[in-house]
């Protein structure tokens, strides 16, 4: 069975994604900065409490894992470089980590513009630090750039490349999860990429619900 650790562990995301790789067998460890905020806690998954840049404690979480999924918020450039600095410590080389849409200006027209005077350009300028750390790993990763996130109980999304203009302005979080998903049951799909994901049909000026 695949070995997972889910950082972030209680995002809505995450609470996705952790059912479905549960549904498939994964072994699961749950990493949050506090358990109580943990909605899903299958039988059997092991439980961290502790922040991702505390290294000692991020280290005995990782070792040992088959894939790293990391689904965070804050200071994420500081995290991703303890994510990557331990991974490559522990010889884990699978991660999926989730920024944000915008981060790589390419978020065309009225939305992309939209897009980053609403969530901000010091948070997308964090967001594109980290992911730069990633790419510029030796690791094999997926950075997953979503769209504006929906609660649709729902799996409709369809991907562009880093170098392509992102296509729609939502998506749910259950698409993402299902992403999350296969890329850990089938982690030879989309190694070094950086993935924007969207559900077809909703482009516009605005988020599209």
């Amino acid at each position: 069975m695949t070995k997972v650790l889910v950082l972030g562990a209680s995002g809505q995301i995450a609470s996705w994604a952790i059912k479905m790789l549960d549904e498939q067998g994964a072994t699961l460890t749950l990493f949050a900065r506090k358990k109580s905020r943990l909605g899903v806690v299958p039988p059997g998954a092991t439980v961290i409490e502790g922040d991702t840049t505390d290294r000692s404690v991020l280290a005995k979480a990782v070792r040992g894992q088959d894939v790293v999924y990391a689904n965070l918020s804050g200071n994420i450039d500081e995290q991703a470089r303890a994510i990557v600095d331990v991974m490559k410590a522990e010889g884990v080389q699978r991660l999926v980590f989730v920024t944000a849409l915008g981060i790589h200006n390419e978020v065309p027209g009225e939305f992309g513009r939209w897009n980053r005077a609403t969530i901000g350009a010091s948070t997308l300028d964090t967001y594109a630090a980290a992911s730069d750390v990633i790419e510029t790993s030796s690791l094999a990763y997926t950075v997953l750039r979503p769209a504006w996130l929906s609660d649709a109980d729902e799996v409709d999304y369809e991907l562009t490349q880093r170098d392509e203009p992102f296509k729609g302005t939502t998506v749910s979080r259950k698409s993402v999860a299902a992403l999350v998903t296969e890329i850990v049951t089938r982690p030879e799909k989309h190694q070094r990429e950086s993935l924007g994901v969207n559900k077809p049909g909703t482009e516009g000026d605005r988020p599209n619900w």
